[in-house]
């Protein structure tokens, strides 16, 4: 599973719980996706984390 390559962002663990109470492990993916960003001058496709693109954190190429 792919990360956020700004943020590092990756999968993160925790417990899902039933009706009847029962426990299990679960794990929570982020929402990434592979965009064509300007890093450096350059474009390049990278990873990137639907919050870190919301926030303006990576500036898309067209």
């Amino acid at each position: 599973m792919a990360s956020c390559s700004v943020c590092g962002k990756g999968v993160s663990f925790g417990i899902k719980l039933s009706h009847s109470h029962r426990r299990s492990n679960r794990e929570f993916k982020p929402n990434i996706k592979r965009v064509r960003a300007l890093i450096g001058g350059a474009c390049r496709r990278i990873y990137v984390c639907t919050r870190c693109l919301r926030s303006g954190c990576v500036q898309k190429s067209v």
